[in-house]
C-alpha cells in the first residue's frame, strides 16, 4: 500500500496541472483532487497496483468531475480570447478529450479509457474539439507561393480550418503589397519564390509595418535553422503531410493570440 501510495503522490503535480486547465482553476482543480483523495482512502480498490496507475488516478478524477460539470453553463466565446478562455468554452466532454491528448498526452485509446467511452465516441469527441477551437481562431491569410499547384492545395487546407485566405502571392512585390493593403492574421510562405524574389525578404519587410504570425513551408529548411530566422514564424518542411500543417498553424494562432492577450494585461 506504501508503494501504490507513493506513486500516486509522484504524478499529483501533473493530475493538478490537468484539473487547473480542465476547471479554469487551481482552486477548483485542487478542490476536485482532495474529494479524489477522500474517496481513495475511503475505498482503496478504487486503484489497483497491478494496472496504469495513471490512467486510474486520471479515470477516478473523471468520475468526480464530470457529473458536476455537465450541470454548469458553458457559454460560447468569441474570437480573440485567449486558448484557455477558448477551453473553458467547450462542453466538458470535449474540453476533456483535447487535453488529455494534447495537455497529458494520452493516447486516444488510453483517453477514452480514462473517459469510460468507445474509442470512435472518443475521436469524433476530438475531432469535434479541435475543429471549435480552430473554429474560434478562425483568421485571414496570406498566401505566399510560386507554384500554383501548391499554392492551391495550401489555400484548401487554410479554408478546411475555417479560415479566408485572402490572397496568393508569387513574388515578394506582391506578397509585401497585399499584407500592407489587408493586414492579414497569418501568413504561409515559400522561401524560394524564384524570378519572384524571396519570401524570407518578402516577411521581413511585411514585419517591419505589423506584427503577424508567419509559417514558412519550405523544400529548403537549412535556410531558416542557419542565420538570423524573421520572428515570430515557424517551419513546416516540404513535402508536408497536411495534418502537420494544420497543427502548426492552430499552434502559431494560438500562441499569437496568448502573447496579445498577456501584452494587454500587463
Amino acid at each position: 500500500m506504501a508503494d501504490l501510495a507513493q506513486e500516486i503522490a509522484v504524478r499529483l503535480p501533473y493530475l493538478r496541472r490537468y484539473a487547473r486547465a480542465l476547471t479554469g482553476s487551481q482552486a477548483r482543480g485542487d478542490e476536485y483532487i482532495r474529494v479524489c483523495l477522500e474517496v481513495l482512502v475511503e475505498e482503496p480498490t478504487r486503484i489497483a497496483a497491478d494496472q496504469d496507475i495513471r490512467l486510474q488516478l486520471y479515470r477516478l478524477f473523471h468520475d468526480i468531475w464530470l457529473p458536476i460539470a455537465e450541470l454548469q453553463p458553458h457559454p460560447g466565446v468569441s474570437k480573440g480570447k485567449s486558448i484557455v478562455a477558448r477551453l473553458e468554452a467547450l462542453p466538458p466532454r470535449e474540453r476533456q478529450i483535447l487535453l488529455l491528448t494534447a495537455l497529458e498526452g494520452f493516447p486516444i485509446d488510453a483517453a477514452a479509457a480514462v473517459m469510460r467511452i468507445e474509442l470512435a465516441e472518443a475521436t469524433a469527441l476530438l475531432e469535434t474539439a479541435w475543429g471549435e477551437v480552430n473554429r474560434q481562431l478562425a483568421t485571414t491569410v496570406l498566401v505566399i507561393e510560386d507554384e500554383s499547384v501548391i499554392a492551391i492545395d495550401i489555400a484548401g487546407i487554410v479554408r478546411e480550418l475555417g479560415h479566408s485566405v485572402i490572397g496568393i502571392a508569387s513574388s515578394e512585390r506582391e506578397a509585401v503589397a497585399i499584407a500592407r493593403a489587408k493586414k492579414p492574421g497569418l501568413v504561409l510562405a515559400d522561401i524560394n519564390l524564384g524570378a519572384g524574389g524571396s519570401g524570407i525578404d518578402a516577411v521581413g519587410k511585411i514585419l517591419q509595418s505589423m506584427t503577424v504570425p508567419v509559417i514558412f513551408v519550405t523544400a529548403f529548411p537549412e535556410r531558416l535553422l542557419t542565420g538570423q530566422r524573421p520572428e515570430p514564424t515557424y517551419l513546416v518542411t516540404k513535402p508536408f503531410e497536411p495534418d502537420t500543417l494544420k497543427a502548426t498553424i492552430s499552434q502559431a494562432l494560438s500562441n499569437s493570440q496568448n502573447e496579445a492577450a498577456t501584452r494587454e494585461s500587463a
